[in-house]
């Protein structure tokens, strides 16, 4: 059983920094996880950056290094360790094998300690074993050869991440945000993950199994869009909405509007919407008293036992089991 101290201490991230790493993917979880605090203000999390060499610089892919105060010792206090991309990986992309430096660093690592990759950093946890039969994604780009390299891995390109319980996974850079996030949330709950959310100015949640790669992901000018038809259903998400409604919205066709949604945010309407009542459920189980019953009619489910069967699909738990998880009444800011 933990003890006081140990309840209190913040969760440590440790980021795995090596020679070639992106700096935009190395200060993603900086900026992520630096955000929560408790209702006391204290840090949920304590980020610490380290090197797989005595501390030092490590070269970026830019034109500057970067000081890395801490060598690989500092993985051995990591209750999650993150590894970023990297174009410097050597072995470990070329052939799928660590080199003995980077054994021996990721050996610091203790038996029950989460691990995530941003982007390629993937080839990393690939090349170490942990992958092993296990999903996993990484960019678009990069997702066939590390198929062909790591044939045992189950490799989907599609998606922005996967979460596969204590190995995290995501595509490229902004999928990175992704990911940090929704470790934020399935940690403290959306409230939390929203207040980071906000205070990055990044959208609070788009779901993992949203696709990478968006063929119009911006419309093109003078081009109609779903924005007013997502903002209508958002509106009312208590009321039955059917797919010819939001069409209705943008005096669309059922087939055109479908289309135009898809190549828009990436997934169909249908998904969107269950997405949208689900974030909406958990919202209203987080900090609310309203009853599963009453929460099931807010959100759209029209039942408990529907709104169960979406929870437990997208969660893996029942409403009241969230509840109970994340009902902090903290306040947390972001």
């Amino acid at each position: 059983m933990a003890t006081s101290e140990e309840a209190l201490r913040p969760h440590r991230v440790v980021v795995l920094a090596m020679d070639g790493l992106l700096p935009f993917e190395l200060g993603i979880p900086h900026r992520i996880f630096d955000r929560p605090r408790d209702s006391l203000g204290r840090r949920l999390y304590e980020v610490v950056t380290c090197s797989i060499r005595p501390p030092g610089p490590v070269r970026t892919d830019s034109d500057f290094d970067v000081m890395v105060a801490n060598g690989p010792e500092a993985l051995a206090t990591a209750d999650t360790v993150i590894v970023p991309a990297s174009y410097e990986f050597g072995p470990v992309y070329d052939d799928g094998v660590l080199t003995p430096e980077l054994a021996a660093a990721l050996a610091h690592i203790r038996p029950g300690t989460r691990l995530a990759s941003i982007c390629t950093g993937v080839y990393v946890l690939a090349a170490a074993g942990h992958l092993d039969g296990r999903p996993a994604t990484t960019h678009w780009a990069d997702a066939e050869r590390l198929q062909r390299l790591f044939p045992r891995i189950k490799v989907d390109p599609n998606v922005l991440y996967v979460d596969d319980g204590d190995v995290l996974t995501s595509a490229g850079v902004a999928a990175g945000i992704d990911l940090c996030l929704h470790m934020v949330r399935r940690d403290h709950g959306t409230a939390v993950a929203n207040a980071v959310a906000r205070r990055t100015v990044v959208p609070p949640h788009r779901e993992g199994g949203q696709a990478q790669y968006i063929r119009r992901p911006v419309p093109e000018p003078q081009l109609a869009t779903t924005t007013t038809a997502r903002a209508w259903a958002l509106g009312r998400l208590h009321e039955p909405i059917q797919l010819r409604d939001m069409a209705e919205q943008e005096s669309m066709s059922v087939r055109t509007f479908t289309r135009r949604f898809r190549e828009e945010v990436g997934i169909s309407p249908g998904q969107w919407l269950t997405q949208q009542r689900v974030e909406h459920a958990r919202h209203l189980l987080e900090s609310t008293d309203l009853s599963v019953d009453q929460i099931a009619r807010d959100a759209g489910f029209g039942t408990a036992q529907s709104m169960r069967q979406r929870l437990q699909t997208a969660l893996g738990v029942t409403p009241t089991s969230y509840r109970r998880t994340f009902r902090t009444g903290s306040g947390v800011n972001g």
